[in-house]
């Protein structure tokens, strides 16, 4: 797996404010990595920079390993904020139009690009006849022209309702299945973005405050029935008994069971039909938003 884009403390200041500060992040060929914060912290800054966009105060990034950028332009795609296009051109000539800029002639790729996307029977339709769903999706072709190695798209979907959010992720996952495509995708939407992401970077107040691939993000907010007792190899011998086998008897004498935390109360009478009466039982772990809130300080809405 080759390295697709790494930034190298990269930092953006705008006068005295630092939007993006000493940020490091990296992507393998074929990640869907979700860049995940509050509105504001920075993520859209980020993506201006490594898409071109807006200059670094400071720190540099590198596309492909490549120390020069402008030898991989053609490979990145990118949708930055709200996708751009005229409202009065039919979705076809909006494609055309984006095509012509690129100086691409041949217009033989709109019919695979609206394939693509699901918007071949809105093909002759003018754009502002479009559902926002259908919008992004129209985004998301104009980005996709060239055909990239990798798609970096700022809340492709914010705003949407839950019919366009499930259009919009199974395109992205079939850009990223079909064609190995990699993904920078940013939102504040996090349970639907953990439906996709396969790696994640939280930032808070332009500052990186940990990357980590999505098996990592299951382990730490997994959740378990901790029970405490003198004996926990009796514990474990009941566990047994009672089907549970996913369960861990740690030094300390903890039995950690990994279960839906809807079954504690259930475990504790089991035992204590037994004749065995824990120290005590709770359940510990945290939820996935709990633990982006916690790691970003503050109120994150879903």
């Amino acid at each position: 797996m080759g390295s697709v884009l790494q930034t190298y403390s990269i930092t953006k200041q705008y006068g005295k404010v630092t939007a993006v500060d000493h940020v490091s992040i990296h992507l393998d060929q074929g990640d869907i990595y979700g860049l995940i914060g509050r509105n504001g912290a920075g993520k859209t800054t980020l993506m201006k920079m490594v898409s071109g966009i807006a200059h670094p105060t400071s720190g540099s990034y590198a596309f492909f390993e490549e120390e020069d950028n402008r030898k991989t332009v053609s490979r990145v795609g990118c949708m930055i904020e709200q996708p751009t296009f005229y409202p009065d051109l039919r979705v076809e000539d909006n494609l055309r139009f984006y095509n012509t800029l690129l100086g691409i002639t041949d217009s033989r790729n709109i019919d695979e690009l609206l394939e693509m996307v699901d918007l071949q029977k809105m093909r002759k339709k003018k754009t502002k006849q479009l559902s926002l769903g259908m919008k992004q999706r129209l985004g998301i072709a104009i980005a996709l022209i060239g055909y990239p190695d990798v798609l970096i798209l700022d809340e492709p979907i914010n705003g949407l309702d839950p019919t366009g959010i499930v259009e919009v992720r199974n395109l992205l996952l079939k850009l990223n299945k079909e064609r190995n495509m990699t993904l920078l995708i940013s939102s504040h939407i996090l349970g639907e973005l953990s439906r996709m992401a396969t790696k994640y970077g939280i930032i808070d107040q332009g500052v990186l405050v940990e990357e980590l691939t999505h098996s990592e993000l299951l382990e730490r907010t997994r959740q378990a029935v901790r029970i405490l007792y003198s004996d926990p190899r009796t514990i474990a011998v009941e566990l047994d008994g009672m089907g549970i086998s996913d369960y861990k008897v740690l030094p300390d004498g903890q039995i950690m069971v990994y279960c839906d935390p809807s079954l504690c109360g259930k475990i504790n009478a089991g035992l204590g039909k037994k004749g065995i009466y824990v120290d005590s039982i709770s359940v510990v772990g945290q939820d996935l938003e709990t633990y982006f809130v916690g790691k970003m300080g503050g109120d994150v809405h879903e």
